[in-house]
C-alpha cells in the first residue's frame, strides 16, 4: 500500500497502518521542551501554514474540557544520530515526530505538508523512518544569460524547493548582481540588487535553505571584460578562432598575473558577500579557455598551465578565507591535472559537474575522494538550448551523479539549471528535473520517475486535471522524434535561436544547418508531437495564478519550438527550389513569430526583470530570414561536420 503514497522525495521506509487520522475538527500542535526555540519557530509556522492550506485549523491547546482533538507533537530523540533523520507516525488520534536535530524536524514537516496536500483532512495512518543520502542537496539557477527572475519568482521557487527537502540554493552570477561601480556592465541585462538578495536570504533561512553566494571569478567574465576600465585585466585582448573554425571565443578570462586582478575580485567580494548569511562561497573558476594565450603565456610555458591555474585558485582561496567563507569551485579544470588535485587547500569543495547521460562521474568523483578533497556531484536539468527539455538525458544524468556521489562520499548534490543561448526556456520546463534530482539526492533507491506527474500536478502546477504535468513530461522527450542527437541541445532550441553566422557566436551555431541533416518526415513528426502536447496543455485547469503562469510560459516554449520545425521546413522548400511553397511558409512564419514576440513581451514582466532584449533577439533574426528568403548555408555546406584543425585553440 505504501507504493500508492505520492511523496517526493520518497521515504526510505514507509509502512501503512490501518485507520485514518481525521483532522476535520482541528489539530492541536504542541512543540514543547525543544532546543533552540527561535530556530524552531519558523518550522512550526511552516507546519501550521501547510495545515491551513488543507483547511485544517491548528490550536496551541485543547479548546475546552471534554473536547479532544488529534494532537501533533515533536520531540528530540538522541538515538537519531544521522543528519536530518526523523521518524513520523500518524495514528488515529495523534501525529508524532521524532528528530535528532532541527533539520530532521524540518524534513518531517516537509513530508507532512505533502501528505496534507495529497489527503487533506483525512491522513492515512502510517510510520515513516527517513534520512538523506547527501547532507547538502541544492539547486543552482543561472541568472546571467538573459533571464533575470523577479524576486517574487525566486521566492516562489525556494518555497517549492523547501517542500522537496532541498536545503541549498545558488544564483549563478557573472555580471548580473547590481554592483554599484559596474552599472554600465549590467544595465542592459538587468540585475538583482543587494536588498533583493537580503530578502531572499532571509526567506531561505526561514525555510532551512542555505543561500550560497556564487560569483564566477576567473573565466566567464566576458561582459565585465568589455568594460574599458577592466579590459586590461583580460588574459587576451581580442577574440580568437576556435579549433573547429565555426565560432570565435571572446575574451572572458582574467589574467592571473595582472597586478590589479585580485583587487578587482576583492571589490566584488566585499560588496556581494555581506548580503548572504551562508558560510560558503562558490567562486566558479570553470572553463578558463583563454588561460595561457595572452598575458600569462610566458608564465604558463615556464610553470605549466595547471600550476598557474592552481596558484591563482589558492590566491582566491585566501581571499575567501579572510572573509570567513568556505570556498567552492567548479572542478573541471583541475581534473585535467590530476597530479595537482592533492595540492588543493583541504577545506575547499570541488564541484564535479557534467551534464550528459554518459558523463564519467564515477571516475571523476573517485579522483577527488582519493585525494581527500570534499566534493559535490553536479548534474544538470538538460533544459538549456532545448526550449522543452531533454528529460531522457537529464534523468539518466541525475541518477548517475547520485550513484557516484553516494559511492564516493560526496558532501553534496547540486542540480544545475543553465541558460546558455539567451535562456529562453522557462522555469516550467525545469521543475521535473528539479523534483527528480531532489528525490535522487535524498534517497536514490526509492526515487521513482512515475511519481513526478502526480506530485508536479499537486504541488507545483496546482492542476487537478494533471494535464500540465503530463504535457511537460512528454515535451521533454519530444526531441527524440527528430532522431538527431548531439550533446547539450535539441533542434527545438538550437534552430530558432541560431545567431546570424556573421556574429560567429558559440551557442546554437549549427542551428541553421539542421534542415539538411534531419529529414522532413522527422521534422513533421517532432512538430506533430509538440502540437499534440499543446492540445493537452490547453485543456488543463490550474487553479491559482501561479499555475496559470506556468501553463502560459510552457505554451510559449512550445510555440517557439514549433517554429523551429516550421523554419526547417521553409529551409527545405528553399533548398528544393520550391519557391511558391517557401513564400507561403515565410508569410505564415512571419505572422507566427510576430505574435509570439508580442505574447512573450507581455508575459515577461510576470516572471522576470528587465526586458526580453537579451533573451529573444532570435525572433527578429528569423523574421528577417523569412523576409530575405535566402539560405545562410546551402545543403552541401550544411551537411558538413566541422572537425578541429591540428594545433588550433579548443
Amino acid at each position: 500500500m505504501g507504493e500508492q503514497v505520492n511523496l517526493l522525495p520518497y521515504p526510505r521506509s514507509l509502512v501503512r497502518r490501518p485507520g485514518i487520522c481525521n483532522l476535520s475538527a482541528g489539530l492541536v500542535v504542541q512543540f514543547t521542551a525543544l532546543p533552540s526555540p527561535n530556530d524552531l519557530r519558523p518550522i512550526r509556522a511552516r507546519l501550521e501554514s501547510g495545515a491551513r492550506a488543507a483547511g485544517i485549523r491548528t490550536r496551541p491547546s485543547q479548546p475546552r474540557p471534554g473536547q479532544t482533538l488529534p494532537l501533533c507533537t515533536a520531540h528530540q530523540n538522541a538515538g537519531l544520530r544521522r543528519p536530518q533523520e526523523y521518524k513520523l507516525q500518524i495514528a488515529p488520534s495523534a501525529i508524532t515526530i521524532e528528530f535528532g536535530e532541527p533539520a530532521g524536524l524540518r524534513a518531517a514537516v516537509a513530508t507532512l505538508r505533502q501528505l496534507w496536500r495529497e489527503y487533506g483532512q483525512r491522513l492515512p495512518c502510517l510510520q515513516i523512518h527517513d534520512w538523506p543520502d547527501f547532507e547538502r542537496r541544492g539547486v543552482m539557477l543561472d541568472v546571467s544569460r538573459g533571464r533575470v527572475p523577479k524576486l517574487t519568482t525566486l521566492l516562489e521557487l525556494v518555497d517549492h524547493l523547501a517542500d522537496f527537502k532541498i536545503n541549498e540554493f545558488q544564483l549563478y552570477f557573472e555580471h548580473t548582481f547590481a554592483y554599484r561601480r559596474y552599472r554600465a556592465v549590467w544595465r542592459d541585462w538587468s540585475a538583482l540588487t543587494a536588498s533583493e538578495i537580503r530578502r531572499l536570504d532571509a526567506r531561505c533561512r526561514e525555510l532551512g535553505i542555505d543561500l550560497v553566494p556564487n560569483q564566477n571569478s576567473f573565466g566567464h567574465l566576458r561582459y565585465f571584460l568589455e568594460d574599458p576600465r577592466l579590459k586590461p585585466l583580460a588574459e587576451v585582448s581580442e577574440p580568437y578562432e576556435a579549433a573547429t573554425g565555426d565560432f570565435v571565443r571572446r575574451p572572458s578570462t582574467l589574467a592571473p598575473n595582472h597586478p590589479d586582478t585580485l583587487r578587482f575580485l576583492r571589490e566584488l567580494y566585499d560588496e556581494l558577500l555581506p548580503n548572504f548569511s551562508s558560510r560558503f562561497f562558490n567562486v566558479g573558476c570553470d572553463e578558463t579557455w583563454d588561460l595561457g594565450r595572452g598575458q600569462s603565456r610566458e608564465l604558463c610555458e615556464r610553470l605549466g598551465k595547471g600550476r598557474v591555474y592552481l596558484d591563482f585558485l589558492k590566491k582566491i582561496h585566501r581571499e575567501v578565507s579572510r572573509r570567513g567563507r568556505r570556498m567552492m569551485f567548479w572542478g573541471d579544470i583541475i581534473l585535467h591535472y590530476p597530479d595537482l588535485i592533492p595540492e588543493l587547500p583541504r577545506d575547499v569543495i570541488a564541484l564535479n559537474w557534467g551534464y550528459e547521460a554518459n558523463h564519467p562521474f564515477e571516475q571523476e568523483a573517485a579522483q577527488f575522494a582519493k585525494a581527500g578533497i570534499p566534493f559535490y556531484v553536479c548534474p544538470g536539468t538538460s533544459t538549456w538550448m532545448s526550449l522543452l527539455g531533454r528529460h531522457d538525458n537529464a534523468f539518466v544524468n541525475l541518477r548517475a551523479a547520485a550513484r557516484a556521489g553516494r559511492r564516493h562520499g560526496a558532501l553534496g548534490y547540486l542540480i544545475t539549471d543553465w541558460g546558455d543561448g539567451g535562456h529562453p526556456q522557462p522555469l516550467a520546463v525545469s521543475y521535473a528535473p528539479f523534483l527528480l534530482g531532489a528525490a535522487l539526492s535524498w534517497c536514490e533507491e526509492t526515487a521513482d520517475e512515475r511519481r513526478l506527474a502526480p506530485v508536479l500536478s499537486r504541488d507545483v502546477f496546482h492542476d487537478p486535471t494533471g494535464r500540465i504535468a503530463r504535457a511537460a513530461l512528454a515535451l521533454g522527450f519530444a526531441h527524440r522524434r527528430f532522431n538527431y542527437f548531439e550533446p547539450n541541445f535539441t533542434p527545438f532550441g538550437a534552430v530558432i535561436a541560431a545567431p546570424p553566422p556573421e556574429l560567429r557566436e558559440l551557442f546554437c551555431r549549427h542551428g541553421l544547418k539542421y534542415y539538411a541533416r534531419i529529414p522532413a518526415r522527422r521534422v513533421r513528426a517532432a512538430l506533430a508531437e509538440v502540437e499534440k502536447q499543446r492540445a493537452v496543455l490547453r485543456r488543463a485547469r490550474p487553479a491559482p495564478p501561479s499555475g496559470k503562469v506556468l501553463q502560459l510560459e510552457l505554451d510559449l516554449a512550445c510555440r517557439m519550438a514549433a517554429e523551429s520545425c516550421h523554419y526547417m521546413l521553409w529551409q527545405q522548400a528553399l533548398a528544393a527550389g520550391n519557391t511558391v511553397r517557401a513564400r507561403q511558409l515565410a508569410r505564415r512564419g512571419i505572422r507566427a513569430l510576430q505574435k509570439i514576440e508580442r505574447d512573450f513581451n507581455a508575459y515577461w514582466p510576470l516572471r522576470n526583470k528587465g526586458t526580453t532584449a537579451k533573451c529573444s533577439p532570435f525572433l527578429g533574426w528569423r523574421i528577417e530570414d523569412y523576409r530575405r528568403g535566402v539560405l545562410h548555408f546551402p545543403p552541401e555546406v550544411a551537411r558538413q561536420r566541422p572537425t578541429p584543425r591540428p594545433g588550433a585553440a579548443a
